[in-house]
This record gives C-alpha cells, sequence and structure tokens, in this order.
C-alpha cells in the first residue's frame, strides 16, 4: 500500500484513526499513572488515617437483654485499628438488673471494645443509687462482675450524713456497697431531726 496513491479520503480517515489511537493511548498511560501514585498514597493514608471524628456518639453494651451501660459523649474520636473511642463531655449509666445502678458524668472517657472496658478522667462525677456521690480524678471499669474502681482526690458524699476523701474508692459490682483507701478522713454526722 502506497501512502501517496491513497485517495486523499482514506489518508484523512488514516490520520484522525491514528490520531484518535495516538490520544488513547496517552490517556490510558497518564491515567495509569495518576492512579497508581493516588492508590499508593491512599493505601498510605489509610495506615496513617485510622480514626474517624464524631460529634454525638451513643455507645451501649447489652447481653442477652441485659444492658451494663451506656455512654454519651459529645463529641470523640473512633480508632477502627485499635478500637478504641476517646469521648469529650461524657455521661452515661451502669445497670444492674436493667436499672440504673450508677450515673456519671466526665470530662473525658476512654472506651476500648478490645478490653471491654470504660475509663472517665477529668472531673469525673458519679452518683449511686442510694444516693451516695463522689467525685474523683478517674473511674476505670472492667467487667459487670468486677469492682469499679475510682483514684484520685476522691470525694464521697451521703447527704447531710457523711463526707469522706480518699485516694481511692472500690464500689463493688452490685453497686450497694463501697470501700475507700489511702489517705482517708471521714466524717459522719448524726441527724437530729
Amino acid at each position: 500500500m502506497d501512502w501517496k496513491n491513497l485517495p486523499k479520503k482514506k489518508r484523512l480517515y488514516i490520520i484522525a484513526l491514528a490520531t484518535f489511537v495516538g490520544i488513547l493511548a496517552w490517556a490510558f498511560i497518564s491515567a495509569s499513572v495518576i492512579t497508581h501514585d493516588f492508590n499508593r498514597k491512599q493505601v498510605e493514608a489509610r495506615g496513617d488515617q485510622q480514626e474517624a471524628v464524631v460529634n454525638g456518639i451513643i455507645l451501649t453494651e447489652t447481653k442477652d437483654e441485659q444492658k451494663y451501660w451506656e455512654i454519651y459523649g459529645e463529641s470523640g474520636k473512633w480508632d477502627s485499628v485499635n478500637g478504641v473511642a476517646q469521648l469529650e463531655k461524657v455521661i452515661g449509666n451502669f445497670y444492674k438488673d436493667n436499672e440504673v445502678s450508677m450515673s456519671f458524668e466526665s470530662s473525658k472517657g476512654t472506651y476500648n471494645s478490645k478490653n471491654g472496658d470504660i475509663i472517665l478522667h477529668e472531673d469525673t462525677f458519679i452518683v449511686l443509687k442510694d444516693g451516695v456521690s463522689l467525685k474523683a480524678d478517674n473511674l476505670h471499669w472492667e467487667d459487670s462482675k468486677l469492682p469499679i474502681v475510682a483514684k484520685g482526690n476522691v470525694v464521697i458524699q451521703k447527704g447531710n450524713q457523711l463526707i469522706s476523701t480518699a485516694d481511692k474508692i472500690i464500689i463493688e459490682p452490685d453497686y450497694e456497697s463501697f470501700r475507700i483507701e489511702g489517705n482517708t478522713v471521714s466524717k459522719v454526722y448524726e441527724d437530729k431531726k
């Protein structure tokens, strides 16, 4: 086939087809170079960015129709790789027999889904169902069958009858009793009605 002997119209079609094939080849090569680099950056970013920032997060543990606890955080971060939620401005409840046994409020809280534990820290305020209230620097709940431990600048109050300070308070799993440890000062008042 001789280029000079081809009709002008066929030469134009061949040039147009060659140009079109050239553009497609250029686009394909450019796209693979661009997406290859993009995919690599996306994979690297997955390794670095494993958190989700959330506003208004509620976490709950329920087993066999028995609710154990619920936590609401005004805002927080969820790390799916480590299974950890870090919450800000936390409120919530611990339950026994599907009734609230202890309510709490704290500036910050952490829930570790792998360990199943909850830690409240900074300005933690707790109220037990019998009316005992306490403040502590942090509180650690590991399991519904284990005692809850609150530590640091603990202040315990029951109405006008009892005020205690301690380094640590251990609340039994039934939420019915507790013991205080460390540097403890207790003041018991008689109700003179």
